[in-house]
């Protein structure tokens, strides 16, 4: 994959309250540490409560925790249609959203107890890409999505740095051909996430071997 389509994003109507490059590059900075604390706040409930349920109202929180302050559709499911530069995959129609959305979440819910982390959090990176359901901040949401759901079912903060989210930001394309290869299967009628999976798996080694370095005083880990 080139350089130019190492960034995807979304195009659509949308209701800008930030205009300028540099003040919403700073919104975006800040919002993104708002919503990673959101997203640990639930996995803390989530472990004292010992139980965990995955519901719109929590996606809609961490998207609304991307957008604040920066667009009017914080918080909302999109109005319209959307594409996205950079890549091939067309998303739904704005009216299918809510029902897909908690398609989603009924599939998490159902395959709790049978599903390993990995997977589950795996099926939400590409599912909440590939319904695209915000005008802006889908990458943002399903990327925090997927980690809280993973240290919900593993019923811990994972230690260690970078972070899953961090090492996708820090290097996008793997996880765009991951997202494209799952494309590829639901287009044949099948839900394969194996790419994902094998992705989410190594990043949740580097992410805890920083824990290991760290821990055995290795240069640059303290």
């Amino acid at each position: 994959m080139s350089e130019e389509l190492s960034q995807r994003h979304s195009k659509a109507l949308e209701a800008d309250l930030i205009t300028g490059a540099v003040e919403k590059a700073q919104a975006e900075a800040l919002n993104g540490l708002r919503q990673y604390d959101y997203g640990l706040s639930v996995v803390r409930d989530a472990i004292e409560r010992k139980s965990f349920k995955l519901r719109v109202s929590l996606v809609l929180a961490l998207q609304r925790e991307a957008l604040r302050g920066i667009s009017a559709y914080a918080g909302n499911f999109r109005p319209a249609g959307v594409s996205i530069d950079g890549s091939s995959h067309e998303p739904v129609g704005a009216h299918l959203v809510p029902e897909l959305v908690e398609d989603m979440c009924d599939y998490v819910n159902e395959h709790w107890e049978t599903a390993s982390p990995i997977h589950l959090a795996a099926y939400i990176m590409w599912r909440l890409n590939w319904i695209h359901p915000f005008s802006d901040g889908n990458g943002r949401t399903s990327r925090t999505l997927s980690y809280v759901v993973m240290c919900c079912k593993l019923q811990a903060i994972l230690p260690g740095n970078p972070t899953i989210p961090e090492q996708i930001v820090s290097n996008r394309n793997p996880y765009f051909a991951a997202l494209d290869a799952a494309d590829a299967a639901c287009k044949d009628g099948k839900l394969d996430l194996s790419a994902m999976e094998d992705l989410l798996g190594g990043m949740l080694a580097v992410q805890l071997k920083g824990v290991y370095d760290a821990a055995s005083g290795l240069p640059g880990t303290a």
